[in-house]
């Protein structure tokens, strides 16, 4: 029977090689999002700091699920702030994105509008604010508009939806956000669905529950694919009839 032979020593790397370094680990979408951080709050334009990461706006009627939508999608319970009386919260809030400390995208959660207790005065300020930040901010990415699928979009969605219609038609990302989607049934959610794809004008629409976590991961991924993906062109400049606020309710 022949002599097994010795099992051979691994060769040892050469004088002054290097073991090859391993490719850094691209974070999932949501384990993107949940490095969601507070950045800076601003209650004016001229407030916010000039960014060069793309932005992604959030931006709804008042109790529409705003703040309960960012929370899920960054898995933070009070990342974003619910104000007890709907419409009183009137700060543009920035929360950064990013691994270790870096930061490769921002949050924008908007200010809640429509909601009939407040101000006329204020009311008008802050959709002249909004529009205007819809319009000029350079590096905004995408906008997520949110909506109750109970209600569906309406005047005030619609008039906001045609003040960023330019920048959208240019290559801005788009998405129509329908709330609290486990109170509807299949049938209810398939035919809100279908009515508010056409109403969006070429955006993105999605069903989304917090309660359920439906929609989650599928948002995930689109914010991710476009806040990583080569930039849409900016607008050369914005129409001054853009910048008229929608008439509040």
């Amino acid at each position: 029977m022949p002599a097994r032979r010795p099992p051979r020593s691994p060769i040892p790397p050469k004088s002054g090689a290097s073991a090859p370094a391993s490719a850094p680990a691209t974070p999932s979408p949501l384990g993107w999002l949940h490095t969601a951080r507070f950045l800076t709050t601003a209650a004016q334009l001229d407030q916010l700091p000039a960014l060069d990461v793309p932005e992604i706006a959030f931006v709804g009627r008042s109790n529409a699920g705003k703040s309960t939508c960012i929370n899920t999608l960054t898995q933070q319970k009070q990342l974003a702030f619910a104000s007890k009386t709907p419409g009183r919260t009137q700060h543009i809030n920035l929360f950064a994105l990013g691994k270790q400390g870096l930061t490769d995208a921002v949050l924008t959660d908007l200010p809640g509008y429509g909601y009939a207790a407040v101000p006329q005065a204020d009311k008008l300020r802050w959709q002249r604010v909004m529009a205007n930040y819809l319009v000029t901010r350079p590096n905004l990415r995408a906008i997520v508009l949110l909506c109750d699928p109970r209600h569906g979009m309406t005047e005030l969605d619609e008039a906001l939806l045609e003040v960023v219609r330019p920048r959208v038609e240019e290559g801005l990302h788009f998405l129509v956000l329908l709330t609290k989607a486990d109170k509807l049934t299949r049938s209810e959610g398939a035919k809100v669905l279908g009515i508010t794809r056409l109403q969006a004008g070429g955006g993105e629409v999605r069903l989304f529950s917090a309660l359920k976590k439906q929609g989650v991961e599928d948002v995930a991924r689109l914010l991710w694919d476009w806040t990583h993906s080569p930039a849409a062109p900016s607008l050369s400049a914005a129409d001054p009839a853009i910048g008229e606020p929608p008439q509040a309710d």
